[in-house]
């Protein structure tokens, strides 16, 4: 094995005027967990989804699992360029996520409402990320964390409105 393949990830000190980046990296891993666990738990609706909503519900959970792959990646990338490391378990993911499982597979309606709920819950945890990262001068997360929080909160509400149905 060459060196270049022994080389271990370690944290790194970053000096770009971010104060306690631990914390700002603890709530990057939180959310990012949380939109791990929503990506997959969107992604199961989209493959069992049925009824007369079918199209449109399997075409928004297409586009909002997308959109939260792209977002979880972004997320972890925070993280490293704080010096921190992204979660790297599913057991973390699990431990630090509010995102729960449905215990049996539900209508679609339900499906939307249970969604909707869990977008809700995401943008909550990104809302105490935006003021974290403010608090820490922490301009770059603060923006992403906002960013990000419109998404779950657009989500929810187009969820919501297709389970009116």
């Amino acid at each position: 094995m060459t060196d270049a393949l022994k080389v271990v990830p370690e944290t790194t000190p970053v000096k770009s005027g971010v104060r306690d980046v631990k914390a700002v990296a603890d709530g990057l891993a939180d959310v990012l967990a949380d939109t791990y666990r929503l990506l997959f738990k969107t992604h199961t609706y989209h493959w069992n989804v049925e009824g007369p909503l079918f199209y449109s519900i399997h075409n928004l959970t297409e586009t909002q699992y997308e959109d939260m792959f792209k977002a979880a990646d972004e997320l972890a990338e925070r993280s490293r360029a704080l010096g921190q490391f992204a979660p790297h378990a599913m057991a973390d993911i699990m431990k630090r996520s509010v995102i729960e499982d449905a215990d049996t597979l539900p209508s679609a309606g339900e499906m939307c409402e249970q969604l909707a709920s869990d977008h809700e819950r995401v943008a909550h945890r990104l809302h105490a990320l935006v003021e974290l990262a403010g608090d820490h001068k922490d301009p770059v997360t603060e923006d992403l964390a906002t960013e990000r929080s419109a998404f779950h909160e657009q989500a929810a509400w187009m969820l919501r409105a297709i389970a009116k149905g």
